[in-house]
């Protein structure tokens, strides 16, 4: 299992929990679509905007792979904002490739992305 060094454990001042330290003896926890509701707890939405945010700055529009990423919180974004990045994906398997789904991802946690909409901030700008 890939360990994301560098990459948040959790929420700050939470228990929820973005990695995970060692691979589930019993098997891998499988991957699997959660539905989101409109009546969550905000502290819910933070953790997930948290969440993207750190798979954001971490990651960018790259293909990533699971490792060590917490199956639960993956779970919560999966099928949105996280999406297979190829085609033969296997939700049980901490080498399986996800990718951000940067349209899902904008429209759910615009503030997220509003740094990287802004054009001061383009890293081309100003180039000949």
């Amino acid at each position: 299992m890939l360990k994301h060094r560098g990459f948040p454990g959790r929420l700050p001042g939470t228990d929820f929990q973005f990695t995970i330290r060692r691979a589930n003896p019993k098997g891998v926890t499988p991957l699997q679509p959660r539905q989101r509701y409109a009546d969550r707890r905000a502290v819910d939405r933070r953790a997930d905007e948290a969440f993207i945010a750190a798979l954001w700055a971490h990651f960018g529009a790259e293909p990533f792979v699971r490792g060590n990423l917490d199956a639960g919180r993956l779970s919560w974004l999966l099928g949105r904002e996280v999406v297979p990045a190829d085609e033969r994906f296997d939700p049980c398997d901490y080498d399986a490739r996800l990718r951000i789904d940067l349209r899902a991802a904008r429209a759910s946690f615009p503030e997220v992305f509003a740094d990287a909409d802004d054009p001061e901030n383009d890293p081309d700008r100003g180039r000949a």
